[in-house]
C-alpha cells in the first residue's frame, strides 16, 4: 500500500469517526501548547496545573461538536481560575479555547461569534493585566483567540456560499426539468391539435361521400364512381398531411436529411379555395367573402387562420344545415375570420368539444382571440382575430 492510499484511508476513517478525529485534534493542539514556552520565558517543567489544563483541554476539544458552549464556558472559567491563582495563563487552555471559538464561529452568525470572542478576550486580557501577566502572554492570548474566531467565521462564510451555490444549481436544474416537462406537454397538445385538424375534416368528407356512394350503389351504380374518387382524394390528402406532421417530429427542425426539403409549415390561406371545394364536394355550401386586400401573413398566423377556418367549416358540416358563410377581413395589423352557420337538428349536435378548444389554443398561441358560440336564434358563429402586422410578414 503506497502513501497516497494510506492517506486516503486515513481521511475516510476520519470522516466515518468524527469523535476519533476530535480526540486526535485535541491531542495535537493541546499537546503542542504544552511543549511550547511563552516568548521571553525560560523553559519550565510540567506542573499539576499543566496536567489538569491538558486533561480539561482534551475533553473540551473532544466534545466540541455536541457540547460546544458548555466546553467553551468550562475552559474559559478554568483559565480564569488558573490565572487568578497563579498569575499565569495555561497555554493548553488557550489553544483549546481558540479551537472551540473556531467551532462556535463556524456554526453561528458573525455578530454572535465576534461578541463571544471579544467578551472572552476582554475577560482573559483584563485578568492577565490584574495579575501582572507578561505582555507576551497577553498578546499571544489575543492572537490565538482572533485566529480561531477569524478562521471559524471564514469557514462559515465559505460553507454558506457553497450551500447557496448548490441551492441555486438545484433550483436551476429543477427549473430546467420543469421547463422540459412543460415543453413536452405543449408539444403533445400541439401534435394532438394538428392531427385532430388534419383528420377531422377529411374523415368527415370521406363519411359523407361513403354514405352517398352507398346510396347510389343500390339505385344508380354508374354514379358511384365520382363519390369513390372523392373518397380516394380525401384519404390521399389526409395521409399526406399526416405524413407532413409526423415528418416534423422525425426530422430536424430545419431540413429533412433525406430529401433536403425544409420542414417549415405550409402556407395556409393560399389553400383556402381547395378547402372550400372539398367542402362543396362533400355537400356543404360555403359562401366566401373577403374584405381588404389579401397579403402574405406571418407563417404561424397564416397556418393558424387556415386551421381555424378548416375546423369551423368542419363543425358547420357536422352540426349545421348544409350551408355556411366565411368572411376574411385583412387590415394592416390583423386578420379576422368570421364563420357562421345555421344550427341543424338537435339530434345531430354532439361532439367532444376538442375542435373549439383547439381553435382557441391556436389563436392564443399567436396572441389572438377567438369566440365560438350561438349568435342568435338557431345560428352558430366563430370569430377569430389574429395579429398579423404587415411589416413582420415583409421581413
Amino acid at each position: 500500500m503506497n502513501l497516497a492510499q494510506t492517506g486516503a484511508g486515513a481521511r475516510d476513517t476520519a470522516r466515518r469517526h468524527p469523535l476519533l478525529r476530535d480526540v486526535l485534534l485535541a491531542v495535537g493542539v493541546v499537546g503542542m501548547a504544552l511543549v511550547t514556552d511563552s516568548p521571553g520565558q525560560a523553559p519550565r517543567g510540567t506542573t499539576t496545573d499543566d496536567v489538569m489544563g491538558f486533561a480539561l483541554g482534551m475533553l473540551a476539544v473532544a466534545a466540541r461538536r455536541r457540547f460546544n458552549r458548555v466546553a467553551l464556558g468550562a475552559c474559559v472559567g478554568a483559565a480564569i481560575v488558573f490565572l487568578a491563582r497563579d498569575g499565569q495563563q495555561q497555554p493548553m487552555l488557550t489553544g483549546a479555547i481558540a479551537l472551540l471559538l473556531y467551532t462556535y464561529a463556524a456554526r453561528t452568525d458573525r455578530r454572535k461569534a465576534w461578541l463571544i470572542a471579544g467578551g472572552i478576550a476582554v475577560l482573559l486580557f483584563l485578568g492577565g493585566l490584574l495579575r501582572e501577566a507578561s505582555e507576551g502572554d497577553n498578546i499571544g492570548l489575543l492572537a490565538w483567540l482572533g485566529v480561531g474566531a477569524s478562521i471559524g467565521d471564514a469557514t462559515r462564510s465559505r460553507r454558506a456560499y457553497i450551500a447557496e451555490v448548490e441551492e441555486r444549481a438545484r433550483r436551476a436544474e429543477q427549473s430546467r426539468d420543469e421547463e422540459a416537462r412543460l415543453r413536452v406537454v405543449q408539444e403533445r397538445l400541439r401534435i394532438a391539435r394538428e392531427l385532430h385538424d388534419v383528420v377531422a375534416h377529411h374523415i368527415a368528407v370521406i363519411k359523407v361521400q361513403a354514405s352517398g356512394a352507398k346510396h347510389v350503389l343500390a339505385h344508380r351504380p354508374d354514379r358511384a364512381g365520382p363519390a369513390l374518387d372523392h373518397i380516394s382524394r380525401a384519404a390521399d390528402t389526409a395521409l399526406k398531411e399526416m405524413a407532413s406532421v409526423v415528418g416534423l417530429l422525425r426530422n430536424s427542425p430545419d431540413v429533412d436529411e433525406t430529401t433536403g426539403l425544409g420542414t417549415e409549415p405550409t402556407r395556409g390561406l393560399v389553400r383556402l379555395p381547395q378547402l372550400v371545394d372539398s367542402f362543396t364536394t362533400a355537400g356543404l355550401r360555403v359562401e366566401c367573402h373577403q374584405v381588404g386586400e389579401a397579403r402574405d401573413l406571418p407563417v404561424l398566423v397564416d397556418m393558424a387562420a387556415y386551421r381555424i377556418a378548416q375546423e369551423a367549416l368542419t363543425n358547420a358540416q357536422k352540426y349545421g344545415d348544409g350551408a355556411a358563410r366565411l368572411t376574411i377581413h385583412y387590415t394592416p395589423e390583423t386578420v379576422t375570420l368570421d364563420i357562421t352557420n345555421a344550427i341543424g337538428a338537435p339530434t345531430a349536435r354532439h361532439g367532444s368539444g376538442y375542435g373549439i378548444l383547439g381553435m382557441r389554443e391556436r389563436a392564443a398561441a399567436n396572441a389572438g382571440t377567438l369566440r365560438a358560440g350561438p349568435c342568435g336564434p338557431g345560428r352558430f358563429a366563430v370569430h377569430a382575430k389574429l395579429p398579423a402586422p404587415a411589416r413582420e410578414a415583409a421581413q
